[in-house]
């Protein structure tokens, strides 16, 4: 018995609040694209955190211009080997601020693609698990629409034969 294909419901491969991957559209908020119109896939980290960085150049031109200020009035030749040591861990302080800034606020993983010849963000998220499920959604409705498939192999939901 063949049935009408045409009438059934899209192909449901992710579905959160916000966030739709069905094997005809993409759909983020109130944004969506035909996945047949999405193109060349591409994930990429977002920008560090704005304070992060901002804490990183400002202890390092303090840090600088302390270094500066004793080689200057010739500071540096009076100065104990301690002394030497706590400036060369002091230094080490934007390092430090850069990895803290890393891990209490990580860069957000994008999903760009291009579409109609613009590219586009497509999906940012900062939960990883998250944004391996999306863009591997994406991906599965991609392939399908590429072999010209409504529905991608598999997508459907697995029942046992009887």
């Amino acid at each position: 018995m063949q049935t009408d294909r045409s009438f059934a419901a899209p192909t449901l491969l992710y579905a959160r609040p916000g966030i739709v991957v069905t094997a005809e559209r993409f759909t983020v908020g109130r944004t969506s694209w035909s996945v047949a119109d999405i193109t060349q896939l591409r994930t990429a980290r977002g920008p560090h955190d704005r304070l992060a960085v901002r804490a990183v150049a400002v202890s390092a031109a303090l840090i600088a211009s302390v270094g500066l200020l004793l080689g200057f009035t010739g500071g540096l030749a009076r100065l104990t080997a301690g002394a030497y040591l706590a400036l060369g861990a002091v230094g080490l302080l934007p390092l430090l601020l850069v990895l803290a800034g890393d891990r209490w606020r990580p860069p957000a993983h994008e999903l760009w693609g291009r579409i109609r010849s613009t590219e586009v963000l497509l999906f940012s998220s900062d939960d990883e698990r998250q944004f391996g499920q999306v863009s591997r959604a994406l991906r599965r409705a991609r392939e399908g629409a590429a072999r010209g498939f409504t529905d991608p192999p598999g997508a459907g939901p697995w029942r046992p034969a009887r």
